[in-house]
């Protein structure tokens, strides 16, 4: 297996139970103004700090956690239960809740050690419907949600479509394999060429160096069992962010989602160039533009 190491931040854990969860930290840049507290939410097929703070040589601002680090925030990502660091000794499958269960011990933590009052929760593909449940278990915790990549019902997916014809082979055993050419079609199945060749394979190289397998829960959870979670029950301000060319997200079905969200502080954007991996796509400093300002914006000053 390749060997990738993480640099400039440190390893927390905490237990759901018995189960070990291992948190990574990145603490605000010295001499920035306090932005707020966030907590990163992984989705399947790869743990956090692949996702979140990935160095690639001669990509700037390639970790989406230095960046936010160096705008003030107090960045945080967490290896679900049977991903990268966290135990994975449990004969489970991992699903959605089981996710939601993770990030409400390891919320329960962060804001135990940093005294913060609540999080701004961004979560993608299936990390986002684990934020949304999340959210809807515990709204105190939660002062504003991203959802990137988000799935409601499932209507309009073609990715879903294609992986339910293997929802037999998921639903038999509790993890699957994955490897470097499986990574890459991540890349190669909604639109090809919006991610760069040296980043997808700095990608596989640090997805590689943590897990050969991963749970099938969440494939099962989305191929047969939406929607998990209620729009109506979300009470903190949301956005939704749905790449151009994702293919996991219906349009029509986000819409519907976003329409049903009681706060009427959310937004709804297209990210223009964007397919599934949002943080690994060349287009990466729009998708950061685009969440800073959510997270960045002020609550409103009048509510009715």
């Amino acid at each position: 297996m390749p060997t990738t190491t993480w640099e400039g931040g440190t390893e927390h854990w905490t237990t759901k139970g018995d189960v070990r969860l291992f948190l990574w930290n990145k603490k605000p840049a010295p001499g920035t103004a306090p932005a707020g507290t966030i907590l990163f939410v992984h989705g399947s097929s790869m743990a956090s700090q692949p996702t979140f703070d990935l160095f690639v040589p001669g990509r700037p601002d390639s970790s989406v956690m230095d960046w936010f680090a160096a705008r003030g925030f107090d960045t945080w990502c967490m290896d679900n239960e049977g991903y990268g660091r966290s135990d994975k000794k449990r004969p489970i499958n991992c699903d959605i809740a089981n996710g939601a269960d993770d990030l409400a011990a390891g919320s329960e933590y962060i804001l135990k050690a940093t005294g913060a009052g609540s999080l701004l929760v961004y979560g993608i593909s299936s990390g986002a419907l684990k934020a949304a449940l999340f959210a809807e278990r515990h709204p105190e915790r939660v002062a504003r949600l991203a959802l990137d990549a988000f799935v409601w019902t499932g209507e309009g997916s073609p990715t879903l479509e294609q992986r339910r014809k293997k929802l037999p082979e998921f639903v038999a055993k509790n993890r699957r394999p994955i490897d470097r050419a499986f990574v890459r079609s991540i890349f190669e199945r909604d639109h090809p060429g919006t991610a760069d060749e040296a980043t997808i394979e700095a990608f596989a190289d640090a997805i590689l160096a943590l897990d050969d397998s991963v749970p099938t829960g969440t494939y099962v959870d989305m191929c047969s069992k939406l929607p998990l979670v209620d729009p109506g029950r979300i009470t903190a301000p949301t956005i939704v962010m749905r790449g151009e060319y994702d293919g996991i997200a219906g349009f029509d079905d986000l819409v519907e989602f976003w329409k049903r969200l009681p706060n009427a502080d959310k937004n709804f954007t297209v990210m223009a160039g964007i397919s599934h991996a949002s943080f690994q796509q060349k287009n990466y400093r729009m998708v950061y533009h685009i969440l800073h300002s959510f997270f960045a914006q002020p609550a409103p000053a009048y509510r009715a």
